[in-house]
């Protein structure tokens, strides 16, 4: 290379530089991540999978512990929803820590309060969609029915139907193309309206006394028969319509794989990882999973809430023998530094006019670091200093972490946010990095197995660091 070139900034593709056995653990991840995202179809099966990983490398709930010290593994666990998992540093948590945080809700249907009734011979439920989705996109398609259910003595059941082989799967319409005259003009947004999204859950009436209401009944009786529920269970309930169907590989070469979920599990999943293998870092690492995050981050299982605070209170009373300051949490915070683990657009061939070419990721090229997210000028973006970008930078180039620059798409085009600002409020250095993905929002997403591998070795080398 002349002294020319050496001025220029170009990447390859992963595949066109790693050696043969990078590429076998490529393939290798590829298999682990979809047995970790096949188990992971709601986010309370995301955090199950998670502890029960966590549990297997030595984590130990941090209610079975009086103290923790260097090297201890820890775990905390939110309303089923949200975690946190801490390999605790050479350092005082007050010096600072390395957080990787992402999120394991994804795009779905919720079941309203009260979901069952009938018409014209079939039992349907009634949906509200949840985050960010393309109402199309959820017709006519197998779809799946997970969720808790508090029946009114307080017993909790959990309910999986879809995902068998053996299970029934459930549906929503849409028009025939013969009959879509009206539907056809409308623009696309409009042509499937959120009160459409009713899914088919029984076609069979009630055997032997007449009912008006026979359909819905043997809907009724079947749920009674199977899970002791009674209609006004679904008052008392959490339960989502997902699509059907486990991940896949994409391709005659299986380089990618198609999933529901991809967004933001498969950054859950290799942060997760990485926290796995970690020892004895400098400072104390942090991998932070969270709830909400479509639908902004809101409640007490989403970032805005007190949840991570009060966790990290609780490490720095155990790693000072019972004493605690409010100082001390602040300093904490304010010295970490985070990774915001989220997904980034990948450029689609099909549809390259909504990215800006220079400034967009691409598929195989590896994991994307977006600087800023939010809308149009930046409206709610976190910006991250370059500062922090040049650490992060010098910390991937040594180690061989294949990475990108990357924004959302092209600045008039759109916008999005992650959970990077919220965490940013505490004065800590926070840049989004994290998996390309094609279709997102969609039923099923695409991603490359050589950005998830890539993905998780940044993680790896950003908790082994002492930023």
């Amino acid at each position: 290379m002349d002294n020319n070139e050496k001025l220029f900034y170009k990447k390859k593709f992963i595949w066109e530089k790693i050696s043969q056995e990078e590429k076998s653990n490529v393939f290798k991840m590829g298999e682990d991540y979809k047995s970790y995202i096949d188990s992971s179809k709601t986010e309370r099966l995301s955090i199950k999978e998670i502890v029960r990983r966590a549990k297997e490398q030595g984590f130990v709930h941090i209610d079975e512990l009086e103290e923790i010290k260097q090297g201890t593994k820890v775990y905390f666990v939110n309303k089923e929803k949200n975690a946190v998992l801490a390999v605790i540093g050479k350092q005082d948590i007050e010096s600072g820590m390395n957080i990787v945080g992402s999120h394991v809700d994804s795009p779905r249907l919720d079941l309203k309060q009260n979901p069952l009734y009938e018409e014209h011979g079939l039992s349907l439920l009634k949906t509200h969609y949840y985050g960010g989705i393309r109402k199309y996109q959820w017709v006519t398609i197998p779809l799946a029915l997970y969720g808790t259910v508090i029946k009114s003595n307080g017993e909790k059941i959990e309910i999986a139907i879809g995902d068998d082989e053996n299970d029934p799967v459930f549906y929503i319409t849409d028009l025939l193309p013969h009959l879509a005259k009206k539907q056809n003009d409308k623009k696309l947004g409009e042509a499937i309206e959120g009160e459409s999204l009713n899914v088919i859950i029984g076609s069979l009436p009630s055997e032997g006394k007449e009912d008006e209401k026979k359909f819905k009944l043997n809907v009724l009786k079947i749920l009674n028969e199977k899970y002791g529920m009674i209609e006004e269970d679904f008052q008392t309930a959490e339960l989502e319509i997902v699509p059907a169907g486990k991940s896949r590989d994409v391709g005659i070469d299986r380089g990618m794989i198609m999933a529901y979920g991809h967004d933001d599990r498969v950054c859950a999943y290799t942060s997760l990882k990485a926290i796995l293998e970690l020892a004895n870092p400098e400072k104390t690492a942090i991998a932070l999973f969270v709830d909400k995050e479509e639908i902004g981050s809101v409640g007490n299982t989403g970032m805005q809430s007190q949840f991570f605070n009060n966790m990290l209170a609780e490490l720095i009373i155990k790693q000072n023998n019972g004493k605690y300051a409010e100082l001390s949490l602040k300093r904490a915070l304010a010295n970490s530094s985070m990774l915001s683990s989220d997904v980034a657009a990948g450029v689609d061939p099909t549809y390259p006019q909504v990215s800006e070419l220079q400034n967009a990721a691409l598929m195989g090229k590896g994991v994307a670091m977006i600087k800023y997210t939010g809308s149009r000028g930046k409206s709610g973006a976190n910006d991250a200093n370059a500062e922090y970008i040049g650490k992060l930078r010098k910390i991937f180039n040594e180690n061989e972490v294949a990475w990108q620059p990357a924004e959302l798409g092209k600045v008039d085009q759109g916008g999005g946010g992650t959970i990077a600002y919220i965490m940013a409020n505490y004065n800590m250095d926070v840049v989004d990095l994290g998996v390309p993905v094609l279709s997102m929002h969609a039923p099923f997403e695409i991603v490359s197995k050589s950005d998830v591998y890539m993905t998780y070795k940044a993680y790896k080398m950003f908790y082994n660091k002492n930023i």
